[in-house]
């Protein structure tokens, strides 16, 4: 019996030690909403969660606790939150949680936007810098971006002789297509196995990436819910087609000697041990997974911007008037449009960072983990903790942002706050090790699309529309495009 008397005593004088430890390490978490049993918070994110992050960061504060399922999160909606993330704790933040459709999607992680942060990692994106996102490798693929414009200006001219009406949508996401597959793949869309399905499978996967999947947060059950509301299968569909189009392309490169010079060769050359990628031995796989950066957000980060852009211009007449007659000035009577040309373009510089302002493409960044607990802004981030930075909040701060839900150009007019990582008020492009290293090759078919369009055609809306009509409404996914497709129909001028 004295036995049992000392085991009680034991098993209770550890108790307390446990309960006095558990007292001392109690975080202080971010404030955050009530969580429901099981489920947490997923319930309040609704079909747009940045919209939905931004509601509840006013009442919660710009660093708010969120619990998915089974997973801890956080989430930055401020500036100096964002810095903290993004920059002063980036090192410790940089990190990504696995996420099971991206996982897929990415050949197992072996890409660039989802792979954790590794040496493999560093070294693949030291590596896909270099050979397609210099200032060098960006100018030598001018001339791709420019026949790929004259072709697009001719399908325009030929409507605007008709007065058809257009979907930029549509068209502009086959214009950015047809431009990596020949930068990045070394072939044409048209007659590849996208050239038919392009757009439904680069939304698809847009959507598939972006989106809060049951399998994530819940480890025994999510999977079963993610077949039932048809995510799993939408996963297996982009999967296919996207792998059906880099075996085409791998195929073309593997029977065409000539192509040397581009990212698909250097990948083979890897794999076949002629060159290395540190202490890394590349696969199939990890080649697939790189090409999937390169198609998607090549594709993603132009056709969008440009759709936004015009979307914007045509609801705000004043503002497609004074940017237009600047694209004339600048540009006059000369036939030949450069990239170039944008640095004399101080208006329509600062209409694409509204734009970029009042519709980032990506809302909220692939969501990061904590590699080791932070205290940041006087809470607690515990190690593994996911983070997300809700871009969409920031940018429409109206603590920064004057009447942050109008679109107002003139906002920057001596402003120095640019789009480029540094400034933490507009992070289109994100900032820090994980900023997306394809902004210039981006930004330069956005340059001269744009320009070309406002040069050579004057627009206007389907009969019976007017400004106050346009939709401008976003879809949800990794990047969010406008929703309903944008028809204008081009009309003739003597620049034309």
């Amino acid at each position: 019996m004295s036995l049992w008397y000392i085991i009680v005593a034991i098993v209770f004088c550890a108790f307390l030690l446990v309960a006095k430890n558990t007292r001392k390490t109690k975080k202080k978490l971010p404030p955050g909403p009530p969580r429901l049993p099981i489920i947490g918070n997923l319930h309040q994110l609704g079909s747009k969660p940045h919209r939905s992050m931004l509601k509840l960061s006013a009442k919660y504060g710009s660093l708010m606790s969120l619990k998915f399922g089974d997973v801890s999160t956080v989430v930055a909606s401020s500036p100096e939150t964002v810095k903290d993330v993004l920059k002063t704790f980036d090192a410790d933040c940089c990190s990504r949680p696995y996420l099971t459709y991206p996982a897929r999607v990415s050949y197992n992680l072996n890409d660039l936007a989802f792979s954790p942060y590794s040496k493999y990692w560093r070294q693949v994106r030291k590596m896909t810098v270099i050979e397609l996102y210099t200032a060098k490798r960006v100018k030598s693929f001018r001339h791709i971006r420019e026949e790929e414009v004259a072709s697009f200006v001719d399908f325009i001219k030929q409507s605007a002789s008709l007065a058809n009406p257009v979907n930029l949508n549509k068209k502009l996401m086959k214009l950015s297509g047809s431009v990596i597959c020949r930068v990045g793949f070394g072939m044409n869309l048209k007659g590849s196995k996208l050239e038919n399905t392009y757009e439904e499978v680069i939304q698809g996967t847009m959507e598939v990436l972006g989106s809060f999947a049951a399998a994530d947060y819940f480890p025994v059950i999510g999977k079963l819910i993610d077949r039932i509301t048809g995510l799993h299968s939408k996963c297996e569909k982009v999967f296919k087609a996207m792998d059906a189009f880099f075996d085409q392309s791998i195929k073309h490169h593997l029977e065409d000697e000539s192509l040397k010079d581009d990212i698909i060769a250097l990948l083979l050359k890897m794999e076949r041990g002629e060159t290395g990628l540190g202490e890394f031995q590349l696969t199939r796989n990890h080649t697939k997974g790189i090409l999937l950066n390169v198609l998607i957000a090549g594709i993603d980060t132009s056709g969008h911007t440009i759709t936004w852009v015009m979307t914007h211009l045509i609801a705000n007449p004043r503002v497609l008037k004074k940017v237009q007659a600047e694209v004339r000035e600048v540009i006059k009577n000369k036939n030949d449009i450069t990239e170039e040309d944008i640095e004399k373009m101080e208006y329509l510089k600062m209409v694409i960072k509204e734009t970029f302002r009042i519709n980032p493409l990506v809302p909220i960044l692939v969501p990061r983990e904590a590699s080791k607990d932070v205290k940041m802004g006087g809470y607690d981030i515990p190690k593994k903790t996911w983070i997300h930075v809700n871009i969409w909040a920031v940018h429409r701060n109206p603590n920064v942002w004057k009447d942050p839900e109008s679109f107002i150009p003139e906002r920057f007019m001596n402003n120095e706050i640019d789009y480029k990582g540094l400034d933490f008020e507009l992070l289109p492009f994100g900032s820090g090790r994980r900023m997306c290293p394809g902004m210039g090759m981006g930004m330069a078919l956005v340059h001269l699309t744009l320009i070309s369009l406002l040069y050579r055609f004057d627009w206007k809306l389907p009969e019976g529309m007017e400004a106050k009509d346009v939709d401008l409404e976003e879809s949800y996914g990794l990047v969010c495009p406008k929703k309903v497709p944008l028809r204008l129909i081009p009309v003739p001028t003597t620049w034309t």
